[in-house]
């Protein structure tokens, strides 16, 4: 199993600190560091800001958003990152939600599946370097009766294949994504439920293209915190967790709301979101158990952070992104530092 950092969003006042996190990172051998973007910071910026000032941790976008970008424009910049960084780059989608994808970029939010399909087949044909052409139920490449003709990508990527990956939470999007991409991207990733809630989904969609697991990259988020108090640690994580199973999406689509109740918590789950939809934050996180955050996350002492680095390893992941959390840049450095002391006495590393 290998390491990976995740920096969330730009712009949240903290842009020093995280560029001092990755660079530590990439000191430390950590395998990707990793940005997202939804209605702030866009990541291929950050990306190859922090690629510039690193020297051997790939970046990753965590996700590009689909209704973000025409599927040409996306191979456009994967591309361009990937030569600029001489081959550290590694291309994670994502269709986000419908009120960003409606509300922001004004993309109706309709058969994400078959959008997503489409789009990573333009994408890979487009980084081919093979005149594009495409006749889809989404895209159709040139449009027809027009002066538009099949054209091909001028740059050259450092590699012949780029990774992609998908962030995927449902099941058919998880055994869409085992098909057609070389990662998953996951969030909420508790260790005993790993195998019901995704890698069994995963597996379908590999078999049913002719593949094995071999090289799949399982990649889930999980926030890590270092002290010997765990339920003061767990505290800090209430809203995030609240947040994501109370307030991301509407009530009828909200796919962590959803993941919460395959793994159990299905009574908890409605309350949440009940609390969080009626504008009570601070009951919503309150609601969360302590046992959903302790699962997903990895909490206290470096030998219990350990124990949990061997119960993902087992459960099957193959890069662990460390969301490092801490009030100021020496808490989130000491907790990177964790993570690397963390690997060797699981003795991963």
């Amino acid at each position: 199993m290998r390491l990976g950092i995740n920096l969330g969003y730009w712009g949240a006042g903290m842009d020093a600190d995280n560029l001092a996190v990755a660079q530590e990172a990439d000191r430390l051998g950590y395998d990707v560091c990793w940005a997202a973007e939804a209605y702030g910071s866009d990541a291929p910026t950050v990306l190859a800001w922090v690629a510039a000032q690193t020297e051997r941790i790939d970046v990753g976008s965590a996700i590009l958003q689909i209704p973000a970008r025409q599927p040409a424009m996306t191979a456009m910049t994967a591309a361009t990152l990937d030569s600029l960084t001489k081959g550290r780059f590694r291309l994670g989608l994502g269709v986000s939600g419908p009120q960003v994808s409606e509300g922001w970029y004004g993309v109706k939010f309709d058969k994400p599946l078959a959008r997503t399909r489409e789009y990573v087949e333009i994408v890979r044909k487009a980084m081919s370097r093979e005149r594009l052409s495409y006749d889809g139920e989404h895209w159709t490449l040139p449009l027809p009766g027009g002066p538009g003709k099949p054209i091909k990508l001028t740059v050259h990527p450092e590699r012949e294949h780029i990774p992609l990956y998908i962030a995927a939470i449902g099941p058919k999007n998880l055994e869409q994504t085992g098909e057609i991409a070389d990662g998953a991207l996951l969030i909420f990733p508790a260790a005993e439920h790993l195998e019901a809630t995704a890698l069994t989904h995963i597996r379908a969609g590999r078999e049913r293209a002719g593949l094995t697991m071999e090289g799949f990259d399982v990649c889930p988020t999980v926030p890590l915190a270092v002290g010997e108090d765990v339920t003061g640690l767990a505290d800090m994580f209430r809203p995030y967790t609240a947040l994501y199973v109370g307030g991301m999406g509407s009530r009828k689509q909200n796919f962590y709301n959803q993941l919460a109740q395959r793994m159990g918590y299905e009574k908890e789950a409605a309350e949440i979101q009940d609390k969080y939809l009626a504008g009570d934050k601070a009951g919503a996180a309150a609601a969360v158990p302590h046992s959903l955050i302790d699962s997903t996350t990895l909490l206290g002492s470096v030998e219990r952070i350990a124990d949990g680095m061997r119960a993902y390893a087992e459960a099957g992941v193959t890069t662990l992104t460390l969301a490092p959390a801490g009030f100021t840049l020496d808490e989130r450095i000491t907790a990177l530092r964790a993570g690397t002391e963390a690997m060797e006495r699981a003795g991963l590393a």
